[in-house]
């Protein structure tokens, strides 16, 4: 199935996505991943807690060359019309997402039904795990935090379980954003999180940039020790 609409030009939707990607690029220090990162076709249920989260997965779909949809609520999907051209299916139209993951892409869908404070995952809807149990696939949980830490620029983290039966979800949700707390709180602020895999970002921060050319003129004027 298409998940563009049929005449589109696909000029228009190549610009948008190249869009998107490079809000990411231009407006986050990276993007890192850990943890089974499904192959094939899946319903991804991640947390929802910050403006970068949509951008953050189509950005990852796209590193690992997945095919990408995402549910929406109406008045969303009236505000900005475009993304539709880049998956985005309105909620009231759950057999389009169904015959998405049924014909092999990653479908997201937002369990806890809204955007919400920074926190533990709020109470979760079941159109996740209806969809991946009719759709026959996976269902993935995704512990997802934009966080600012070190750098000067805010860094997105995702962290990928098992795949869980409906009735599992909200336990290995919580679990896996405990583990990404966990990790975040343990770790150098000014350096990436160990272990996880960096699958896109910019030209670092300001801060970064000034302390490579730095660095470099040192070596220039013998200024270094």
């Amino acid at each position: 199935m298409a998940l563009v609409p049929a005449g589109v030009d696909p000029l228009v939707t190549w610009g948008l996505e190249r869009m998107v990607r490079r809000s990411v690029h231009a407006g986050l220090r990276g993007v890192w991943v850990y943890g089974p990162v499904p192959a094939g076709a899946a319903v991804l249920a991640p947390t929802h807690h910050s403006w970068w989260d949509g951008y953050v997965l189509f950005d990852v779909s796209r590193a690992f060359s997945q095919r990408y949809a995402v549910l929406m609520t109406a008045r969303q999907l009236d505000a900005f019309a475009f993304l539709r051209r880049l998956g985005a299916v309105p909620d009231v139209r759950p057999r389009a997402a169904l015959r998405a993951a049924q014909e092999g892409a990653w479908v997201v869908v937002f369990p806890e039904g809204a955007l919400r404070p920074a926190g533990p995952p709020g109470p979760l809807q079941a159109g996740a795990g209806w969809l991946a149990r009719t759709a026959g696939v996976p269902l993935v949980p995704v512990a997802l935090r934009v966080v600012l830490r070190g750098q000067q620029q805010p860094e997105a983290y995702l962290r990928f379980g098992s795949p869980v039966d409906a009735a599992g979800l909200a336990a290995a949700l919580a679990q896996e954003l405990a583990r990404l707390d966990r990790d975040l709180l343990g770790s150098d602020p000014e350096e990436p999180l160990a272990g996880y895999l960096r699958v896109s970002g910019g030209t670092g921060s300001q801060h970064e940039r000034l302390a490579r050319a730095g660095a470099l003129l040192s070596r220039v004027t013998g200024d270094a020790r």
